[in-house]
């Protein structure tokens, strides 16, 4: 780069320019990483998992269950969905106007579907997934609900006072449909209809539109329905489910707080399934085991399982912490009744919960240990197990402590449960850092395995860790040995130095990591062409604590520079001058480290009555090569002895990377 001088004209007229050093905080050292997390960890549930995953489905009329061909066929917004167990949606069937209630025939082999914005209902083959059959019900009919029994497809049709029950009569060829065949009873709403094969003969109707709306039972045995028995149980019903043997049916409503089971010979109540809230759904199990969902507006529990029927606690989880979706059938039981799925969610933001073992009563774990310890000295670890059915005193629980000394876990052996569902026990751990104990139940016939833990930040010893040449300043280019020397520790003895180089253009690097000599120390060579952080770091082991030690180094600028243009050299003293004319201008070339953005300054002094003088001080942008041409100017007097030099000033040049430096004096005088 070049560049001109501006000197100030009158000799001797002085003035100073204060110049700081800026000493810089060294970055942070490289931490070592925790071994453990600080929190509690609790878990429950069986050897094979229960999954949660995303589907995309909108919202859920019905859901019925193909044990065949191991597939959920789930109806809403116009569509069937056919859905693997694993959530995974096999293909949709489309074109299905308002589609709400769906039912497999007794052999599997076919789907049937009311649609009820086309006022017909709809038959597909389950293995082909193919169309086969429709049934128009009417012009708006609109039927909702169907159940199948005696070879007849019951219909509940029409809307509040306006509904009623019909048939598809399939043992006629071609089928016949037929309305109004309620009898004496005028359905208030679509009513629900429910049948088994098992009591082939029995149709169930319930009238849930309203708070006073009956179950009725009609019997079908002529192919015509005949009221056999009506009873008002108070209405707004949700959903219901026959029992496997068809002589009961268990219903959940709005406001009821359980799932209430009915006779159907005479509707009395037999049995009452206690649930947190309002009950939504209800599916039953080949075996007869009763599964609920609830509103659960306290998300205290949402999905309940009675294995041991309705004078058993229930087996309760919280699939979801949103409330659980209104209206339609979400939960249904796997044909073979060893799973059990429910939809939670809302439309968009399906989620199809499967639990493997629905049986089983949830174990929950927790454990609480101190926040900190001493190594080498006792400590209590306590916790709980609780579950919906008690488990005995004495009841095993295996114990593990993980720590810097056993990564991997340690067996502590079995803790006896406590009578009060609680436990406790002491250890006193070998090694510092974090120390996990994990407590894990292992799960019986009844109930699921179970593991939880929590950690403790046991002390570690401090060890002596040092590093040479703090700050200190070296030539540029100087190669310059850090030594790091490390006191007693118990196990690691080995140490890392990092050499980080002022200016973003360069990163922190491992120079050197290995195990330190007979006497504590390690060493590594950097070449200090810039300021450096230097880093000497021990991670630790079990009984002394990682540390980190700091050396900041600091390192000049490589800089010269020469006049030019000058006639002769002479000595005035002992001192070597340049000879120039009055009028000619002397030029300096300086040559210095290249740094983005660096400037050189330019410090001119005069020389009179024996002293000297600065009449300038002015920077200059190096060029990409380091170099610097700065054309000096002649004052046209004679007799005027001048001196200038050029220097790096640490970050008024324009940057932080280096010390600041001094170059040295060239002295010229100016003659006739």
């Amino acid at each position: 780069m070049q560049g001109r001088f501006r000197p100030h004209t009158a000799a001797g007229r002085r003035w100073g320019v204060q110049i700081t050093v800026r000493i810089r905080t060294l970055p942070a050292a490289v931490a070592t990483a925790a071994l453990f997390s600080s929190a509690v960890l609790v878990t429950a549930g069986p050897a094979t998992a229960d999954t949660s995953v995303p589907i995309s489905v909108g919202t859920v009329n019905d859901t019925v269950v193909d044990g065949a061909h191991q597939h959920l066929y789930i109806s809403g917004d116009s569509t069937i969905s056919v859905v693997r167990y694993d959530g995974k949606v096999l293909s949709k069937l489309s074109g299905l106007p308002q589609v709400s209630d769906l039912q497999l025939s007794p052999d599997g082999s076919t789907l049937y579907a009311a649609v009820t914005g086309a006022d017909k209902i709809v038959a597909f083959d389950t293995a082909t997934l193919t169309q086969t059959a429709e049934y128009p019900t009417g012009a708006g009919t609109a039927p909702r609900r169907i159940a199948l029994a005696g070879g007849r497809i019951w219909f509940g049709y029409g809307d509040q006072w306006d509904s009623g029950l019909g048939e598809v009569d399939l043992t006629a060829d071609p089928a016949t449909v037929s309305l109004d065949l309620a009898g004496a009873h005028d359905f208030a709403s679509t009513p629900m209809l429910y049948a088994n094969p098992a009591n082939p003969d029995t149709l169930v109707a319930l009238d849930g539109g309203i708070s006073n709306g009956p179950i009725v039972v009609y019997d079908v045995s002529s192919g015509t329905a005949v009221i056999r028995v009506t009873a008002n149980e108070g209405g707004f019903y949700r959903d219901a489910a026959l029992t496997p043997d068809g002589q009961s049916i268990l219903v959940v409503g709005q406001g009821h707080e359980a799932v209430v089971e009915y006779r159907l010979s005479d509707l009395q109540e037999v049995h009452e399934y206690p649930v947190n809230s309002e009950s939504e759904t209800v599916s039953v199990a080949p075996d007869g085991t009763v599964a609920a969902t609830s509103l659960d507006t306290e998300n205290t529990g949402d999905t309940y399982v009675f294995p041991g029927g309705a004078d058993a606690p229930p087996s309760v989880r919280n699939l979801s912490d949103a409330w659980m979706p209104w209206g339609g059938h979400s939960t249904a039981w796997s044909a073979d009744g060893t799973k059990l799925f429910v939809l939670t969610g809302s439309s968009g933001a399906m989620q199809l919960q499967t639990v493997t073992q629905p049986r089983k009563y949830v174990s929950k774990l927790t454990v609480d240990a101190p926040a900190t310890g001493t190594r080498g000295r006792t400590l209590t670890v306590k916790g709980t197990l609780t579950t919906g059915l008690r488990l005995p005193a004495g009841t095993p629980l295996k114990v593990t402590r993980t720590d810097l000394l056993s990564l991997w876990g340690k067996s502590l052996g079995t803790r006896a449960l406590g009578a009060n569902g609680t436990f406790s026990f002491t250890d006193a751990p070998p090694a510092g850092s974090k120390v996990r104990y994990t407590v894990t139940y292992a799960g019986d016939a009844a109930h699921t395995q179970a593991s939880a833990s929590d950690t403790v930040t046991v002390s570690r010893a401090t060890p002596a860790l040092t590093l040479t040449n703090n700050k200190k300043t070296y030539p540029y280019g100087k190669n310059v040995v850090f030594t790091a020397h490390l006191g007693t520790t118990y196990s690691n003895r080995t140490v890392e130095i990092w050499a980080d180089p002022y200016g973003g253009d360069k990163s922190n690097k491992l120079l050197k990591t290995g195990k330190t000599d007979a006497h504590g120390n390690l060493s590594a060579t950097v070449t200090m062409s810039r300021d450096t952080a230097v880093t000497a770091v021990f991670k630790g082991d079990a009984r002394y604590a990682g540390r980190t030690v700091k050396s900041a180094a600091y390192a000049h600028v490589k800089t010269a520079s020469s006049l030019s243009k000058y006639y002769r050299t002479a000595t005035i003293g002992s001192t070597r001058y340049r000879y120039y004319h009055k009028n000619t201008d002397a030029v300096l070339t300086t040559t210095m480290t290249y740094y983005k953005g660096r400037k050189e300054r330019l410090d001119l002094q005069v020389y009179s009555g024996g002293k000297w003088y600065t009449t300038d001080s002015e920077y200059f942008s190096l060029g990409t090569n380091g170099k610097s041409v700065v054309n000096l100017g002649h004052p046209g007097t004679s007799g005027i002895r001048a001196r200038v030099r050029t220097s790096y000033i640490d970050p008024s040049s324009g940057d932080n990377v280096n010390t600041t430096t001094y170059g040295t004096w060239n002295y010229f005088y100016f003659s006739n």
